[in-house]
């Protein structure tokens, strides 16, 4: 894929041969974003599991420390006093029937986190080919199928976020904006890599954390040292 000027230009500050640590990985990010926009901060990790085995997938959530730097879009699928629930809590769009369909016939999308009641679950166990691939089908592992969901709304819109192996074993999960301070990056980066590593299946095997890659919405990823995670805190 051609690149623009200040893509190749960012390229050039960056030693791509070298494996960086965390701290100056992620102050490289915030010096070289170069979009006329807030870029995203993401963390890229690849992991030695085989998802292809049910024991060695790996998803869940974690609320970063100091958000992602975006509110969240919520959608709720609830009925009666739980929709209302819902609604004081600051859900963006609730429904039920309804709204499980909308998103059938119309194609739906325009939210970033679905919660469901566990009673309504018969009715959106429909959309799993629609919701399943783009990681929005409510799961009671992450949290997203509950009875709590003014809780639930609450904690996703102060910044929880999902983590979840991709079909490669690969983990892509945003950490904050390029604005926030370095400081506030490197502790939701910690946050989110103490998590992973705690959460490492028990049938792993072999090198679980293979590489980690840091990176801006625009810009190259920036290796970060898998060594160099062995010991992580925050400063």
């Amino acid at each position: 894929m051609k690149r623009g000027k200040k893509y190749r230009a960012v390229l050039e500050k960056i030693d791509r041969s070298k494996l960086y640590e965390p701290k100056e990985a992620l102050q490289l990010v915030k010096e070289n974003a170069f979009a006329n926009f807030d870029e995203t901060v993401e963390v890229h990790m690849r992991l030695g599991l085989d998802v292809r085995q049910a024991d060695q997938q790996l998803r869940g959530t974690i609320s970063l420390p100091h958000g992602t730097g975006k509110t969240a879009r919520i959608l709720v699928f609830a009925k009666g006093e739980k929709a209302k629930e819902a609604q004081e809590a600051g859900a963006d769009i609730v429904g039920d029937d309804d709204l499980v369909e909308k998103i059938e016939k119309e194609g739906f999308l325009d939210f970033d986190v679905a919660i469901a009641t566990p009673d309504m679950m018969k009715s959106v166990s429909r959309l799993g080919k629609i919701l399943g691939p783009r990681g929005l089908m409510p799961n009671p592992k992450v949290g997203t199928v509950t009875m709590d969901v003014g809780k639930a709304v609450q904690e996703f819109k102060k910044g929880k976020v999902e983590y979840r192996t991709d079909k490669s074993g690969n983990i892509h999960v945003p950490i904050g904006k390029v604005s926030f301070d370095l400081d506030k990056l490197y502790e939701n980066f910690v946050a989110l890599v103490t998590e992973i590593i705690k959460n490492k299946p028990a049938a792993a095997k072999g090198k679980y954390i293979k590489s980690v890659t840091v990176a801006s919405t625009m810009g190259p990823g920036i290796k970060i040292d898998p060594n160099s995670l062995k010991d992580l805190k925050e400063e």
